[in-house]
């Protein structure tokens, strides 16, 4: 639908009439004065039809951009349908670790070996499109914690950074400790009901300014609910040249601290050794019940006030171009009347 800012500026419209009808006039009066060379500016100096529909044409075009114009300073504007705005979800923080050991290639999917990195992107990002009503945040950490995207509605973008994180980013080495820190700093002035850290780790705690049981005592305080994933495989085949080997890419898994840190923010600490249990651990975390807040809506606006008054400038600029044809008309006319004297004394001749 169309709205108005300013209707009242509508009261305009009449003022144009209203100087036509009531400013005071000079009382018309005969011409004093008969010009015996007529003819000689005749072409110049009548009014014929052709120029009475000129005169027309003008005033219906000086109308027009008046009307456009008025119509300009009402200041219309589109509005959109009603848009309710997703408000009743909770403030979910991802600290993703993407150190140097998220590329061990101890994964599957779909049959083909793929790094732990890659795995988490593909489930962590539906998990992420299925999030519909929550805030989002990610974090990045490795050697350090960084924020990549801070607390959004807009899923898309955080999955599409998450997607484009490459490996290593953050340094080789894991600051768990950092990334809750960094985590309970962001979250610390949401509504305390609604305060969730999601940290999956592949590694223990190596690096940092703070330790990683301290901060989960810190994230109690200020009410952050902490969930740890200790992601990896507890079995990889290495080939070798007489024989083949296994061994336990997942033997510095700190599980025993991520067990601590859930516990005391109220958490919890699940497992995840290929890339079906992780999907089925984000599939419980996506049942977690938002909490309902009063919805808010509004409705888009886009303003419209620059169509009629590109209007009235295209007219102007028109009337204007038109006027400076008169005006040379006029200049011609001067020119003759400074001729007269020669043109008289020629007749006299």
């Amino acid at each position: 639908m169309i709205d108005f800012v300013w209707p009242w500026a509508i009261l305009a419209f009449p003022l144009p009439f209203l100087i036509y009808y009531f400013a005071p006039r000079r009382d018309q009066e005969e011409p004093a004065l008969l010009i015996p060379f007529y003819r000689f500016i005749k072409d110049d100096a009548s009014v014929t039809a052709d120029s009475k529909r000129k005169d027309l044409t003008k005033v219906l075009l000086m109308l027009i951009g008046w009307i456009a114009l008025v119509t300009s300073a009402t200041k219309p504007q589109f509005i959109g349908e009603p848009i309710t705005l997703p408000t009743s979800g909770r403030d979910l923080m991802l600290a993703v670790d993407v150190s140097g050991s998220m590329g061990t290639e101890d994964m599957e999917l779909n049959g083909e070996k793929r790094t732990r990195l890659a795995i988490v992107k593909n489930i962590v990002g539906d998990f992420v499109e299925q999030r519909e009503g929550d805030r989002l945040g990610l974090i990045l950490f490795g050697t350090r914690a960084y924020l990549q995207t801070p607390l959004t509605f807009d899923r898309k973008t955080v999955k599409t950074l998450l997607e484009e994180s490459p490996l290593g980013i953050a340094g080789g080495k894991t600051a768990i400790g950092d990334a809750i820190g960094l985590g309970v700093k962001k979250l610390k002035d949401r509504p305390a009901e609604n305060r969730v850290l999601i940290l999956l780790t592949d590694g223990v705690n190596n690096v940092g300014e703070i330790d990683p049981v301290q901060a989960s005592k810190i994230a109690a305080q200020e009410g952050v609910r902490i969930y740890t994933i200790g992601f990896g495989s507890d079995s990889l085949v290495i080939p070798g040249l007489l024989f083949q080997r296994t061994v336990n890419p997942s033997a510095e898994l700190d599980s025993e601290t991520l067990i601590k840190i859930a516990e005391a923010t109220g958490g919890t600490f699940q497992r995840a050794k290929s890339a079906r249990e992780l999907s089925e651990i984000y599939e419980e975390l996506n049942k977690l019940e938002p909490i309902n807040q009063d919805p808010k809506t509004f409705r888009p606006s886009k303003a419209l006030f620059h169509i009629p008054l590109s209007i009235a400038t295209i007219i102007s600029l028109v009337l204007t171009i038109t006027s400076l044809g008169y005006i040379q008309r006029m200049v011609e006319l001067s020119r003759r009347y400074r001729e007269l004297p020669k043109f008289l004394s020629g007749e006299k001749k």
